[in-house]
């Protein structure tokens, strides 16, 4: 069973508040791959430096990535709520009135320009300015919290209502609750010693694809995504990644993660026969840019997983196995350029070729 009210389960007001936040989500996606992945390549051509494209080795589970910093990649954490957090959650997810995105507060933390004019409305999903309003505060450290507006009782209204959101819970809390929901232990991480405590840790990271012990907002982002597990509601959770050159996207439907990739000559013919498009319709919809004779294009790989990180039909409680994977790659396409409503995402295999 799924930890979230599937549409079946949900009210006729459910419903549609769901619809809401998956039409909001999809524009939303549309913004983050444009900001995390274009826009710094964007930024690596400006300074003239040649953009450290991920290789495909990077994109398996398991896989390690290289320990540097680039600090030209947009690195941000952004969690999108669809419905609006409780006040008693304030332990571990920090969203106070000092983090409100008031005019004050903003100003007070010179997180927004003097010279920008506020306007309360631009913090909201449906106002014609809120890319540019987010755009303001993605770089600003931490978290950006976006939730259902409490205050908009007739409708549904989705709102930045925080910034430098803090997520304080522990990752050993973190890796316990995700083993009590698979039935690795029933109770406390080190019930069946330290040693097991320990490989449930490095399975927690590896249970939404990250090496293990990573920092900053990577770390971040899988701890607020297992927090927002015991809420009936979605939540969708986007970390932009200067070490690991990508965006990765936490949902309900498990992890995915967005790289740029550099295509052959030879490659784009292939896809272009493949998927019987016009060269220079596949070129004007889906190419991001061009160096020399080779495309660079946006990738999705989306990840399931494996029977070992599923909970087990019995029920019962089961002994971990580190050596066995619980993650696999589940597909892998190539998408259209940010914006662009008319062309789907392209299946491909990249990654084991």
């Amino acid at each position: 069973m799924p930890f979230w009210s599937v549409r079946e389960e949900l009210s006729q007001t459910e419903k549609l508040r769901r619809s809401y936040y998956e039409l909001l989500r999809d524009d939303l996606d549309q913004f983050v791959v444009q900001y995390a992945l274009i826009d710094s390549y964007n930024n690596f051509s400006k300074k003239k430096i040649v953009y450290p494209f991920v290789e495909k080795r990077e994109l398996k589970p398991r896989a390690r990535i290289p320990d540097l910093e680039y600090e030209h990649h947009n690195s941000f954490l952004v969690i999108f709520s669809e419905e609006t957090i409780p006040s008693a959650h304030k332990k571990y997810i920090r969203f106070f009135d000092v983090n409100k995105t008031t005019k004050t507060n903003l100003l007070q933390s010179k997180a927004l320009p003097l010279s920008n004019k506020f306007d309360r409305d631009q913090k909201f999903m449906d106002f014609v300015h809120f890319n540019n309003f987010i755009k303001i505060l993605l770089p600003i450290d931490y978290a950006l919290l976006i939730q259902r507006d409490p205050a908009s009782k007739a409708k549904n209204r989705y709102v930045l209502s925080h910034f430098h959101v803090r997520i304080d819970w522990p990752i050993a809390d973190a890796a316990e609750d995700l083993a009590q929901r698979l039935r690795y232990i029933s109770k406390d991480i080190y019930e069946k010693g330290e040693k097991c405590a320990e490989d449930i840790q490095k399975k927690f990271f590896e249970y939404y694809g990250l090496p293990v012990m990573v920092g900053g907002r990577r770390t971040a982002a899988i701890v607020a995504a297992q927090y927002m597990r015991r809420f009936q509601h979605i939540t969708t959770v986007y970390a932009g990644s200067s070490e690991s050159r990508a965006l990765i996207r936490i949902s309900e439907r498990g992890v995915s993660k967005l790289v740029l990739i550099k295509l052959t000559a030879k490659e784009i013919d292939q896809i272009v026969k493949e998927n019987n498009f016009a060269p220079l319709t596949f070129k004007n919809n889906y190419m991001i840019a061009q160096e020399g004779k080779a495309g660079i294009f946006i990738l999705q790989v989306t990840y399931s997983n494996t029977n070992q990180a599923r909970m087990p039909d019995d029920g019962k409680l089961r002994e971990n196995q580190p050596d066995l994977n619980w993650l696999k790659v589940a597909s892998q396409h190539i998408l259209p350029k940010p914006f662009n409503g008319k062309y789907p995402p392209l299946s491909i295999n990249v990654i084991y070729t």
